[in-house]
């Protein structure tokens, strides 16, 4: 990272309330310059509300709002040096391509001749130069979002703040886009801070990541370490598709208890007896006979694996298989549980036991 970068993000206790409802409730965080950071969650977590505040779209109840050290939190949006690329795009209608990109440059009152060069290389960077003098309406999904990114770098601001922006369009597409919005980043050398409910679109962009829940940040880290140490119940439950598979059970010692059957640890986690969840992957599941004896509900083909719905007593785990097996629905299959690959949570507070 440059040592001169700028763009860097901190948000210190932000509490924000519409009404008796809690949008953000104590929010602490730390985003580096030129870093693409992703706010990830379900429908109403506080992800949007956050990226709001920060493009000073909002103001918090409560906390602080600092970027590159100097206090923002109550500064308009026109002195924060940001672009905001929306779900919608937000394009003008009436206006050409070219004038729906230069239209910041033009609020900046930047002096004409700087204009048109600049629209033009902001179009090359997405690759929209020949729809420059076209309309909106004229444009496929794709082109309209790619026009709303040449209108957010035009300006090369220091954050660039994207929510959703890829939710519009098809599967396909998004994919592509997905590849070139992370590149484009990295070309700019920009802050990037990107609201998504989409878990493989924070995993695939993100440098880092914040799981949000219920207007909390339930942990914070690189894709790999949230996806591989999950620090709550929550986050496991969330992350991960399909999540992972938690079960009630009883620790002893080296070895945890699951409707009856006992499995040995890699060590004694430092904790007392008692109840805990266990938590596992789909794809840390295995086909043995030593295993624990399960009930298949279901399969799910899904091409290069299969996923095989299982019940162990009352409760359905899934099972992740990409080598092929003869399995009937209503048959029993044994399944192993890799101590290698067990999570272990508290069963009253949520939080992982680390057992390393």
């Amino acid at each position: 990272m440059n040592a001169q970068a700028k763009g860097r993000v901190v948000l210190k206790g932000i509490r924000k309330t519409f009404g008796s409802f809690v949008a953000l409730d104590d929010i602490d965080l730390e985003i580096e310059p030129e870093e693409f950071f992703a706010l990830l969650g379900p429908s109403g977590s506080g992800k949007t509300t956050t990226l709001r505040m920060i493009a000073g779209l909002d103001t918090p109840d409560a906390g602080v709002l600092e970027v590159d050290g100097v206090d923002m939190t109550f500064a308009p949006p026109g002195e924060r040096d940001i672009a905001m690329v929306f779900q919608n795009y937000a394009l003008y209608p009436h206006m050409t391509v070219r004038d729906n990109i230069a239209f910041p440059l033009k609020m900046d009152r930047v002096e004409k001749s700087r204009i048109q060069p600049q629209v033009v290389q902001a179009a090359e960077r997405v690759r929209i130069e020949h729809l420059l003098h076209r309309r909106p309406g004229q444009l496929s999904g794709g082109q309209q979002q790619r026009v709303a990114l040449a209108r957010a770098i035009v300006r090369q601001p220091k954050l660039f703040l994207l929510d959703e922006p890829l939710s519009n369009l098809d599967a396909q597409l998004r994919l592509e886009t997905r590849v070139e919005l992370k590149q484009l980043q990295r070309n700019l050398n920009v802050t990037a801070i990107y609201v998504t409910h989409d878990q493989e679109e924070a995993m695939t962009l993100a440098d880092r990541m914040a799981v949000f829940l219920d207007g909390r940040i339930m942990q914070v880290g690189t894709p790999d370490e949230i996806f591989n140490r999950p620090q709550t119940i929550s986050v496991a439950a969330f992350i991960g598709s399909p999540p992972m598979n938690l079960l009630p059970a009883t620790l002893d010692g080296r070895s945890v208890t699951l409707e009856g059957h006992s499995i040995e640890l890699r060590s004694a986690p430092p904790c007392p007896p008692g109840r805990v969840t266990v938590g596992v992957r789909p794809s840390h599941l295995r086909v043995d006979t030593g295993g624990i004896p399960a009930r298949l509900y279901l399969t799910e083909n899904l091409g290069e694996s299969r996923l095989l719905n299982l019940l162990i007593g009352e409760k359905l785990i899934k099972m992740r298989l990409t080598e092929p097996g003869d399995f009937a629905d209503g048959d029993t299959v044994p399944v192993l549980f890799d101590a290698e690959s067990i999570h272990l949570f508290d069963a009253e507070s949520g939080l992982r036991i680390d057992n390393d």
